[in-house]
């Protein structure tokens, strides 16, 4: 059975996940570096009223990410939050 994997800017506020895997893109890097590593679980911590930016917590760090950036992270959704 394949896992549904979401892109992370899906999660609503206070949804939580673990981190897959990271598509190619010029950022993902930088995201790798920052801690967002597969099999890392993460929380969307806060969304802004506009929806972007948002600030996750990995690692019991909290990073800002933009949308664009957090859409690059794909996640397997934990069941404590479901997607709206």
């Amino acid at each position: 059975m394949t896992e549904k994997l979401i892109p992370l800017s899906q999660l609503p506020e206070g949804g939580k996940g673990i981190i897959s895997e990271l598509e190619q893109s010029a950022i993902a890097f930088q995201l790798f570096e920052m801690g967002l590593l597969p099999g890392t679980p993460v929380e969307i911590y806060k969304i802004a009223p506009l929806g972007d930016p948002m600030v996750i917590s990995v690692s019991g760090v909290e990073i800002t990410l933009r949308k664009s950036e957090a859409a690059v992270v794909l996640v397997k959704q934990t069941a404590e939050a479901p997607l709206n």
